[in-house]
């Protein structure tokens, strides 16, 4: 078989969610099933670390689609022809774009709905792409994979498929997040804190990660505690709003909230295995794979205690209401002055982790795969 993928969001050094499933599933899928032909098709120069294995030919597809005119250019006009020049039997997309200029099969992965439920959280151009392509796209596909049972109900709820066309395969986590030893969590510390305990968001700096009231929560926080903790964002401020600008500027504790910017994996890990608790209190997520991480590097979790976030997160971490800025404050406090709850949270992590895992998904997903063949 010879399966086309769309690999755009392989970025050198500049992997995030989506692309680090693309990457992770990818990763294994090419080099466990040689007895396939694979074509990633890029939109700019790539790096040779994501030709993976022999029976992988890497095509580059101009123009660059980052943009939603550059999004139906892409999808529309070059992606069809690149698809019958190698005579591809499948197109597999793993960011939920597809073509519908193509007789190929196709198959994508549909992680959130987010812009169906918060369209006012994304620009109009996006927003109307989105809500214009994407139910096309749903219908259009041979097969759809998502990443939890929330996500898959929602996509056959607001587009009228049937569930039976949706295989759920979650997220993993990269090998790299692991535990760090107690003498390395203060050498992290005191690199970005001083020394100093912190808390922990990871995410892009997007509306819907709920970064307005995680603010208000840490500033109502601060008001009781006397151990100097912090608040570490990690994230590109790619979505930085006039609300969440607003939001950080009124903080009577914005001293305190140290900001830094994407980093790898191998970085992420130690950032997030020294971390007092991560504070991952989105309205809406598809999954949410730093749970998953904080699970794997023993940090407790504050997630939210509504889409798909307690799925994921089980009985591993403490569950808050996303819109109630008591409710993150007070979660905050317990986390900061009960150890007993802290190491309970971190093994019920070591046990809620072993579902998740990158060989599971690449294994759940090329089975979806398979079912289109």
């Amino acid at each position: 078989m010879k399966i086309a993928v769309n690999t755009r969001l392989l970025i050198k050094d500049k992997l995030e969610g989506i692309g680090w499933f693309t990457f992770e599933n990818l990763k294994r899928i090419t080099t466990q099933h040689p007895e396939h032909e694979f074509h990633f098709l890029f939109d700019r120069k790539f790096s040779d670390e994501f030709v993976f294995a022999k029976n992988v030919h890497p095509h580059v597809v101009f123009p660059q689609a980052r943009h939603p005119f550059l999004y139906y250019l892409w999808f529309e006009h070059s992606i069809p022809k690149v698809l019958k020049k190698i005579n591809a039997d499948l197109f597999f997309s793993p960011d939920g774009y597809l073509s519908l200029k193509t007789d190929v099969p196709s198959m994508n992965v549909f992680h959130d709905l987010n812009f169906e439920h918060y369209p006012k959280d994304l620009p109009l151009l996006e927003r109307k792409f989105y809500r214009s392509f994407f139910p096309r796209y749903a219908e259009k596909a041979k097969r759809i994979a998502t990443v939890s049972e929330y996500s898959k109900l929602d996509i056959s709820q607001q587009y009228g498929i049937s569930t039976k066309k949706i295989d759920v395969v979650y997220n993993g986590a990269n090998e790299s997040f692991k535990p760090l030893d107690e003498l390395s969590k203060l050498e992290v510390r005191k690199k970005f804190t001083g020394g100093s305990p912190y808390f922990l968001f990871v995410g892009s700096l997007h509306p819907r990660k709920n970064l307005t009231r995680l603010f208000a929560a840490f500033d109502q926080f601060k008001n009781q505690d006397n151990q100097g903790i912090k608040l570490v964002i990690v994230g590109e401020k790619k979505w930085w709003t006039e609300s969440i600008k607003t939001a950080y500027e009124r903080m009577k504790n914005k001293d305190e909230v140290i900001f830094t910017a994407h980093h790898n994996s191998e970085n992420l890990h130690k950032v997030l295995a020294s971390a007092l608790a991560i504070t991952y209190v989105s309205y809406f997520e598809g999954f949410g794979i730093p749970i998953v991480e904080a699970f794997y590097c023993d940090t407790p979790v504050i997630t939210s205690n509504v889409t798909s976030m307690p799925e994921v997160a089980g009985d591993a971490a403490l569950l808050i209401d996303p819109f109630s800025i008591d409710s993150i404050a007070g979660a905050m406090q317990k986390i900061s002055v009960d150890k007993y709850l802290r190491n309970s949270l971190i093994e019920k992590g070591r046990e809620r982790r072993k579902m998740f895992s990158w060989q599971k998904t690449s294994e759940r997903l090329w089975n979806s795969i398979e079912k289109t063949f």
